[in-house]
């Protein structure tokens, strides 16, 4: 149970001690600071001495009354944090902690024991699923023959051939993209980032932990806009990558309807990437209207200043949201890594009087609080698994196939598309080979 503020003698003591700040007061009591009664500022010897009982301060309390509040801390822990407990000497803690609890309480014994029950599930549905995404992408980086060539292709099947309704794709898209979203730990966020400052514990839990599942999220979004782009360049014919392309706009927006804007910004990179830009001809039979609307939407100019208020406008309808379907917000993943990047290294961890800055910490919770909101949506559609298996599994060509099969369908315009050709050309050679 923490401490209340210190005091020296009476509330004159606290006037003495606080100035105005704004339009609240800031009071310092020692080594800690607090602005509206709000923790801004403390060293971290003061946080301990703070917390941690001491010869002249112990909470007078029975522990029939203390366990209930630990119940409530280790619950809200395990449900905010739940990768902690992957460490076995984590969950060696918690289960001794619930043999404590059930000795002076039977009711909080048996709360520990349904929040135990369901940190196991949690841990055991990770667990699956970073198998199966595992699994997904080994089938995903086998090289069928048919993706060799573009002659050789007719063998593949394409995305119009497996759903032609962009409405129905959004949806699947939107189930990809919220499984993958419900697995990323919020402290992965900041374990992305290598933290150098001194609380960072090299040498304890934390030193650890991973990244994976934001990882694995990152590398769908490039596996999407790799998948546009090989759809776009696979067929041999224009009017059918001209279809294609049409395709995958009336998709995009669809999923910019739904408050899809990962997927949404993943199509656009897709469609802007080089070998498809340079495909004039096959351009110039799509109406790209509508293309423009969402490239504007998705602006990078003034910091993404468009997409932040379709995102602000989506968030607001989700808060007041009637239906599942309306309470869906999907990020562009990252732009808001690059967000919390910023505000990570833009912000001290430490003030100069060596204080550790609660205010970082604060907005850091916001930011990384309402993606912990958004991942909760329950996805409201039908699944098709043949969509789905589609999506995450079909191969896709590299970079380099890419270009090839792009120089195939529209033949180069200039020397430097010329040499990029025969060289592309003569390393695709070789690796048939198998020199």
């Amino acid at each position: 149970t923490p401490k209340k503020p210190p005091r020296k003698t009476g509330e004159s003591s606290f006037l003495a001690n606080a100035r105005l700040y704004g339009h609240g007061i800031t009071a310092s009591y020692g080594e800690m600071c607090y602005h509206d009664n709000s923790l801004v500022s403390a060293s971290l010897e003061a946080l301990i001495q703070h917390l941690v009982p001491t010869v002249d301060y112990y909470p007078d309390i029975r522990f029939r009354e203390v366990a209930p509040k630990l119940v409530q801390l280790l619950t809200e822990w395990t449900e905010t944090f739940p990768y902690d407990f992957r460490d076995e000497r984590m969950m060696r803690c918690l289960k001794d902690m619930t043999h404590h609890v059930a000795r002076g309480d039977e009711y909080s014994w048996r709360a520990m024991q349904q929040m135990t029950q369901r940190l196991i599930k949690r841990l055991s549905a990770l667990g699956q699923y970073e198998e199966a995404v595992a699994a997904l992408n080994t089938v995903a980086m086998e090289r069928p023959a048919s993706l060799k060539s573009k002659q050789a292709s007719g063998q593949r099947s394409d995305v119009l051939s497996v759903c032609d309704d962009p409405f129905v794709l959004a949806q699947q898209l939107t189930h990809i993209e919220l499984d993958r979203l419900s697995f990323i730990g919020p402290e992965e966020f900041i374990q992305t980032f290598a933290m150098k400052d001194p609380l960072e514990n090299h040498k304890g839990f934390f030193r650890k932990r991973k990244t994976s599942n934001l990882e694995a999220y990152v590398s769908w979004f490039n596996r999407l806009s790799y998948l546009v782009a090989t759809e776009i360049c696979m067929p041999v014919k224009k009017k059918h990558r001209a279809r294609i392309i049409e395709f995958f706009i009336d998709v995009a927006q669809e999923c910019f309807n739904i408050g899809n804007f990962n997927s949404l910004m993943a199509i656009i990179t897709g469609m802007n990437m080089s070998p498809v830009a340079r495909l004039k001809k096959t351009w110039s039979k799509v109406n790209t209207d509508k293309f423009e609307i969402l490239e504007h939407q998705m602006d990078p100019s003034s910091n993404f200043s468009n997409y932040r208020t379709a995102l602000r406008g989506a968030t607001q309808r989700s808060e007041t949201a009637h239906s599942s379907q309306e309470k869906i917000v999907i990020p562009f993943f990252s732009l808001l890594i690059k967000d919390i990047y910023f505000l990570n290294e833009g912000c001290a961890s430490r003030l100069p009087n060596g204080h550790i800055n609660f205010e970082k910490l604060w907005e850091l919770a916001k930011q990384v609080s309402e993606f912990l909101v958004w991942r909760q949506v329950i996805c409201p559609f039908d699944r098709d698994r043949r969509i789905l298996q589609y999506l995450v599994t079909t191969p896709i060509f590299s970079e380099d196939e890419l270009h090839l099969a792009s120089y195939e369908s529209e033949g180069p315009e200039n020397n430097m598309e010329k040499d990029s050709r025969r060289s592309l050309s003569c390393s695709s050679l070789l690796s048939n080979v198998n020199i």
